[in-house]
């Protein structure tokens, strides 16, 4: 149970005069603007709010508060946008992260920011000087062959300790006194920000949860073409329903090696579906349409599985889950009247168009093997300084006090969750007490921050609070699921590397389980 604390009110009214323009070193504020915002009703979905059970927000007010701020001498404009409870204020604040190519600002961010005002928080978003672009194509290029710097380097870093100055001071000025504790909650290019943080302003929370985080930014998009480009080599793109029924089978195969029978595969690394047992099987794929399984869908999804390789045939990166939803995913192609072409993902096309290439006119097509191999080495050496955030060194967020807790979905069907795994065990092996302030879990079916089994760990940033503020170790994280027989199954999410075993006793309950 978490201390309690009286709920604050503000004494001073919503207006631009209430607030100081916040000390930020480097920058120059341009403008403030306070609007009061009453009668606020809405209510977010479990598989929204991430790290947070559904809410249901009814009658709110608060101060929106809007911060525009410049980096002189960078030609950027950036946007803070940040929610003070008018009532009600638990003392805290929630800072959210992006998606996708966007780092806040958003539809999503409101969604987050929704649940936060719905439990009390302070809350804030950046757009990171992106404006509403929702892809690349907008900012990333300052002329042909010049990558905008510093538009990405706001986008990867930057910006985001610059929030977090900024909504401390605007808390202080409406509230007459600072936040007792600061968060940080973000999924995917959230999850980035939020080991960004953690990695090179130490200060800026006093707690991250981090889920599907696209640590390793250029290996990451890279990855995420790779199953175009095999599919162009090839020159075959299968219904997606073949993908589907691949699935399908890995967990009918794979799904009962934990002893229980659930929908789930819990280690995919005992799983060893052979694809190309499965070609020639006819399924249903549409209301008009059956089809067989190709041999060369079998091969893409085992090339999915395994990760990319070089045209050497060494492995590049990890590969996805056998459950995960490929066509939802990295594996997409568009079919009408019986002809299939490719569908890329453009999450990863405008990465290589105007990160690689560095031209918006650029047209693809088949690129060989070995061009490939270039793209790769360029991906990784350009960007990992930049946007990457897999440096282990977490030793100035532990010894600042900080809490960390990352999650991934092991059917994530588009990150790798061997990425986040990876960046965990290089953290533990340089710290023997990693216990103390991280602890990773990973999610049986979980799809890409939500999806799959939609097994969220909604208690996860109370849990965070809980180690936080009071020292209670998250030594498990409930979740539930609807799987197999219609059942649903209760498990204990266990800090890796301890998975839940099964004990025997009822297999919907996570009393059952325990973590070893």
């Amino acid at each position: 149970m978490l201390p309690q604390y009286p709920l604050a009110i503000s004494s001073v009214a919503c207006s631009t005069s209430t607030f100081t323009k916040p000390n930020l070193y480097g920058a120059e504020i341009l403008s403030i603007t306070a609007t009061t915002v009453s009668n606020f009703t809405r209510s977010v979905p479990e598989e929204w709010a991430f790290h947070h059970p559904a809410t249901s927000v009814q009658n709110a007010s608060f101060c929106n508060v809007t911060v525009s701020y410049t980096h002189p001498g960078q030609n950027d404009l950036i946007y803070v946008e940040t929610w003070l409870p008018s009532h009600g204020w638990n003392e805290r604040l929630q800072a959210v992260g992006g998606g996708g190519w966007v780092a806040g600002r958003f539809m999503l961010s409101e969604v987050l920011m929704t649940v936060a005002i719905g439990e009390g928080y302070a809350t804030v978003t950046t757009d990171a000087g992106l404006g509403n672009s929702s892809m690349p194509k907008d900012w990333a290029l300052l002329s042909p062959g010049n990558v905008n710097l510093y538009a990405l380097q706001n986008l990867a870093s930057v910006s985001l300790n610059d929030e977090a100055v900024i909504a401390k001071s605007l808390i202080q000025d409406f509230y007459g006194k600072p936040a007792k504790y600061s968060y940080w909650s973000g999924c995917s290019q959230g999850g980035r920000q939020g080991l960004m943080l953690a990695q090179r302003y130490p200060d800026a929370y006093d707690g991250i949860v981090a889920s599907a985080p696209a640590i390793n930014f250029g290996q990451v998009l890279m990855s995420a073409y790779w199953p175009q480009f095999f599919m162009d080599q090839l020159e075959y793109y299968p219904h997606s329903c073949e993908f589907t029924e691949l699935a399908k089978a890995a967990i009918e195969a794979c799904d009962g090696l934990d002893g229980v029978v659930d929908g789930v595969i819990s280690d995919p690394s005992a799983c060893d579906l052979d694809p190309f047992s499965m070609v020639g099987k006819r399924i249903e794929c549409s209301d008009e349409e059956d089809v067989k399984i190709s041999r060369e869908a079998a091969m893409i999804a085992n090339a999915t599985w395994s990760g990319p390789r070089n045209s050497h045939g060494r492995s590049l990166w990890h590969g996805l889950g056998y459950a995960a939803d490929l066509p939802g995913g990295v594996a997409l192609t568009k079919c009408e009247n019986g002809t299939c072409t490719g569908n890329p993902t453009e999450l990863a096309t405008q990465f290589l168009q105007f990160f690689l290439e560095k031209n918006e006119s650029h047209e693809f097509g088949t690129m060989s093997h070995r061009q490939f191999d270039r793209y790769w080495h360029k991906a990784v050496w350009d960007y990992t300084a930049l946007m990457g955030t897999n440096d282990p060194d977490l030793s100035e967020f532990r010894d600042a006090g900080g809490k960390l807790l990352t999650f991934h979905g092991l059917e994530d069907q588009i990150i790798p969750p061997q990425g986040t795994r990876r960046y965990y065990q290089s953290v533990a092996s340089r710290f023997p007490d990693v216990g103390d302030f991280y602890r990773h879990f990973e999610i049986p079916g979980l799809g890409h921050c939500s999806g799959g089994n939609n097994a969220n760990p909604s208690s996860s940033f109370e849990l965070l609070r809980a180690w936080v503020e009071n020292r209670t170790e998250p030594d498990t994280v409930p979740v539930s699921f609807d799987g197999a027989g219609k059942k649903h199954f209760e498990r204990p999410l266990c800090p890796f590397p301890q998975r839940a075993r099964y004990d025997g006793g009822d297999d919907t309950k996570a009393s059952s389980f325990s973590c070893r």
